[in-house]
């Protein structure tokens, strides 16, 4: 008997499905502003801390942003990038893949 008067408990206490919780709102903002067209520049331009030097080596290696999404590790060690950066770029693109990153789009200054 005592278990029904807790599930009938819980169901009068149970939360609305609507985003009408105070201080969930923030959860569910807008995103900022994303590059159209994203390139292997536009790419590393996003990540930084310096991976962004490495831009016209990667184009002349690998091509297209497609190509450096599922390039390995072993292939950006042959072309020369350093470990820190190949970890970065890596960890990033993963990211990328699964549309939980991309890089931000340069906001226009106002005049």
């Amino acid at each position: 008997m005592a278990w029904r008067r807790m599930i009938n408990n819980t169901r009068a206490f149970s939360i609305p499905h609507e985003n009408s919780t105070p201080g969930f709102s923030r959860f569910f903002s807008k995103c900022p502003a994303y590059i159209v067209k994203v390139g292997i520049p536009e790419f590393l331009n996003g990540i930084g801390k310096g991976v962004e030097a490495h831009a016209a080596k990667l184009e002349s290696e690998i091509g297209d942003l497609q190509k450096l999404l599922v390039t390995r590790t072993l292939k950006l060690k042959k072309i020369g990038i350093p470990c820190q950066h190949r970890k970065l770029i890596l960890n990033h693109a993963h990211k990328y893949r699964l549309g939980l990153w991309r890089p931000r789009a340069d906001l226009v200054k106002a005049k």
